[in-house]
């Protein structure tokens, strides 16, 4: 499985971004697919997940902000991010996991086989 992100950039408190992440698999509505974020200085940590049964988990601190869904005909992932805050400025990364993820596991990054070379996110005051 190979997972392309795209759709990062530059923008200004408040702003709004969608992230895609196009996967090369044609299984993808089997797979479990996550967003993930790592900012300097930081450790890696997810922020969204979508499972196979539709089911989505997010960090508490991009609820209400941030949606994640998929379009399955495409083999697309999306991040539509909204009213952005500096601290969201990382690079973001897709990851990908073939079959069933319990809940409390779905924003796990161990618990993902594939990943993508990320996309930068910038938000600036």
């Amino acid at each position: 499985v190979q997972l392309v992100e795209s759709g990062g950039g530059s923008v200004q408190t408040g702003g709004s971004l969608r992230l895609s992440c196009a996967a090369s698999s044609y299984t993808f509505k089997n797979y479990c697919m996550g967003w993930f974020r790592q900012a300097p200085g930081k450790e890696r940590e997810g922020v969204a997940a979508i499972r196979t049964d539709g089911t989505t988990s997010y960090a508490d601190s991009v609820k209400g902000r941030f949606t994640i869904s998929r379009d399955i005909a495409l083999n697309t992932l999306y991040l539509q991010m909204n009213s952005l805050k500096p601290e969201d400025t990382a690079l973001y990364y897709c990851a990908a996991l073939g079959g069933f993820i319990p809940i409390p596991r779905m924003r796990d990054e161990n618990a993902y086989k594939y990943w993508g070379r990320g996309t930068q996110v910038t938000v600036s005051s």
